[in-house]
């Protein structure tokens, strides 16, 4: 009979310890460790005796391209870079009700109708429900099989007797082996079956996706580990009363992590959405204070947010500083700079800046569009009619350019806009609706209406 023994393991990197801590020696976690009772013994994922393998010459490997297996679904190809890798193991993570499973589902339909025999294996939900959900999604396949289990052998012995190109597991935390004695959901259980998941489907050269939840500290599936065992980690993200959901790599063997999907949900599924400015913008004819349009970048895709920010006399002796959708960290320094370079009083002043429509930027090129809705709302004069902005400030309040201006410039042109104004360096062109500044101070007087209307220095 196998030993048991008592091990603690970290819910935050999945580090095992003999003894327990208050901080974790293998990331330094404080107060992760978590207590298991696991079997002793050889482990099921060891290499057989007689296939220990040999090193291979670099030079010797022959290349090979793989295969890109397309779903059918644009946004999802985009972010996996070009389709999905036969073969590939991917995490698919995000907050109970964000609409994984619908995903999953409509996935599994769209690669039934290119050939490929699903394996959809859940333990959340019965097949009735899997089905309802199907009809209403219209994703009924007869290449689609639902395996409603919660036990790993049954999984794997399943996956063993017919021959499925493709398994979906939804979710992993529901997933338990009986070769582990701690409950299902535990580190050890998730770590173990995932490990046991990846080694069949790389034998078997099948495509895999996991679903994990995402936990209070936003973590997939608890432990980090998670995402070194796969092949690409994609995060699906949203607000529970928004239609529209957003999915990022965050990891990805083969492909860029820099690219953003964008789906709407609707009562039939999850459509891809193709015109993502079309979701950030509200498009009306009022100029407001406080208001400016950004071009920027997620990957290879330019589009276009609005950026909105409010001053106010503050009420407190320590004036407030709030953002959302963006560094939190780079707000204070560019209102720094607003102050030492522009001579713009905001010692006294609450800021709150906002990214709307619930995109999160991470392009330095949002910069001028931060400083400039703030001078807009603290001078209480709009940005001209049809400009869009795109530059990143420097400390010295010079203006920096940004990377693929001529997409954003092409993309701020097709949406209506007349102007992108940016760094004078990237933007020094004429008659093709580009307008360059070469410091933050120009901008300012360039781009807000009637800035000197009243006749003084708006200093």
């Amino acid at each position: 009979m196998a030993r048991k023994r008592t091990v603690f393991f970290c819910s935050e990197c999945g580090g095992e310890s003999s003894g327990w801590s208050g901080k974790c020696p293998h990331c330094g976690a404080w107060n992760t460790m978590v207590e298991e009772t696991v079997t002793g013994g050889p482990s099921r994922t060891g290499i057989p005796p007689g296939e220990v393998p040999s090193p291979v010459p670099l030079g010797s490997i022959s290349l090979q391209e793989g295969e890109r297996l397309v779903s059918g679904l644009e946004e999802l190809d985009r972010v996996m870079g070009g389709g999905v890798l036969r073969g590939s193991v991917n995490l698919i993570g995000g907050e109970p009700g964000i609409g994984k499973s619908t995903l999953m589902l409509q996935v599994s339909a769209l690669m039934a109708d290119r050939g490929e025999t699903v394996l959809y294996a859940t333990g959340e939900e019965s097949p009735e429900q899997v089905a309802g959900r199907a009809g209403r999604t219209s994703s009924m396949r007869e290449g689609v099989s639902v395996l409603a289990a919660t036990d790993l052998d049954t999984v794997l012995s399943c996956l063993s007797r017919n021959g499925y190109t493709m398994l979906v597991v939804d979710s992993i935390q529901t997933l338990y082996s009986t070769d582990l004695s701690s409950a299902p959901g535990s580190v050890s259980q998730v770590r173990h079956c995932t490990s046991e998941l990846i080694r069949n489907c790389k034998t078997r050269g099948m495509t895999a996706f996991i679903v994990g939840h995402v936990n209070k500290t936003g973590s997939l599936a608890g432990p980090k580990v998670l995402e070194h065992l796969v092949d690409s980690v994609v995060y699906f993200e949203g607000e529970g009363d928004r239609v529209y959901r957003l999915l990022r790599a965050a990891k990805n063997r083969f492909g860029s992590t820099n690219e953003l999907g964008v789906f709407e949900m609707t009562s039939e599924g999850l459509r891809s959405v193709s015109e993502v400015s079309a979701y950030f913008l509200r498009r009306d004819d009022a100029q407001r204070s406080g208001t400016v349009i950004t071009a920027v970048m997620e990957g290879t895709r330019p589009f276009l947010v609005e950026v909105q920010a409010l001053t106010s006399t503050t009420r407190y002796g320590y004036p407030q500083r709030s953002v959302n959708g963006m560094d939190s960290r780079r707000l204070p320094m560019l209102l720094a700079v607003l102050e030492k370079r522009c001579g713009m009083d905001l010692g006294n002043q609450d800021v709150y800046v906002n990214v709307a429509g619930g995109a999160s930027l991470a392009d330095p090129g949002a910069d001028l569009g931060v400083c400039l809705a703030v001078a807009s709302s603290r001078l209480e004069k709009p940005v001209r009619k049809g400009v869009v902005v795109s530059s990143e400030i420097g400390l010295g309040g010079e203006l920096r350019p940004v990377t693929h201006f001529d997409l954003r410039l092409r993309e701020s042109l097709s949406l209506g806009f007349s102007i992108l104004a940016g760094a004078s360096a990237d933007a020094d062109r004429s008659g093709d609706g580009a307008e360059g500044y070469g410091n933050l101070f120009d901008s300012i007087e360039g781009l807000l209406s009637d800035i000197r209307e009243k006749g003084g220095d708006w200093l």
